[in-house]
């Protein structure tokens, strides 16, 4: 039963096209180089999206976990904008028994991405070594980072990811399915890879979420 288990929940992880599908119309972009699902809703549509720590061009990617759901990215930033982060911050600075969980989620973080290159067969990224995201493991820069984290790895491994999932109830709770009428659902999926992450090497977002891109114009030159 046991192995049963372990095989269900190790298929769960692999994203099927219509996982990749369910990405594209909730970030109203293309996806890439996403290799596992960490976390669902639910009915099974994806909450966060795990990428590869070296993206197809050859950019090491820290930022591992990043939530895809526009339920539950528009809660944290309605979160994040009550000026919670400078109290998470103030607690850090505070709390020594906090500041040594936070640390160890940031470390949890590392092992995690370790393992995802292990699993997806692009091995160790050393540009990246030892860098988390969201502001770990000192700061909290961005919740949605945060929040990622403790869907993707579960309750007790990141305080403050935990703390924000609590605060955001308000908004949004693991046990409800909140799909319905959060994206656009009819038509063609974005088909068009709009990401600016060039080959130059670490790009400038370590601690922030994936950005939100503009469709293209036609007066947009491609890069």
């Amino acid at each position: 039963m046991e192995n049963n288990t372990a095989a269900a929940r190790e298929n769960s992880r692999q994203p099927s096209a219509h996982d990749l599908d369910v990405l594209s119309r909730q970030l109203g972009r293309p996806v890439r180089d996403v290799v596992e699902i960490p976390a669902r809703c639910v009915c099974g549509n994806p909450l966060v999206a795990a990428t590869a720590p070296r993206l197809g061009n050859g950019t090491p990617f820290p930022t591992t976990f990043y939530l895809t759901h526009p339920v539950i990215t528009s809660a944290v930033s309605r979160l994040e904008a009550t000026g919670v982060m400078n109290e998470m911050n103030g607690q850090l600075a505070e709390d020594d028994q906090l500041s040594a969980a936070y640390r160890s989620a940031h470390e949890a973080y590392l092992a995690a991405r370790d393992a995802i290159g292990e699993r997806s067969g692009i091995g160790a990224v050393p540009e990246i070594a030892g860098v988390s995201a969201g502001g770990m493991p000192t700061r909290v820069k961005c919740l949605h980072v945060l929040v990622g984290h403790s869907l993707a790895a579960g309750p007790g491994v990141n305080p403050l990811g935990d703390e924000a999932l609590v605060r955001i109830r308000e908004w949004w709770t693991a046990d409800r399915c909140y799909c319905d009428g959060a994206w656009d659902s009819t038509g063609e999926a974005p088909s068009k890879d709009l990401s600016r992450h060039g080959p130059q090497g670490l790009p400038g977002i370590v601690g922030r979420p994936a950005p939100v891109r503009k469709s293209a114009t036609a007066t947009e030159a491609p890069e």
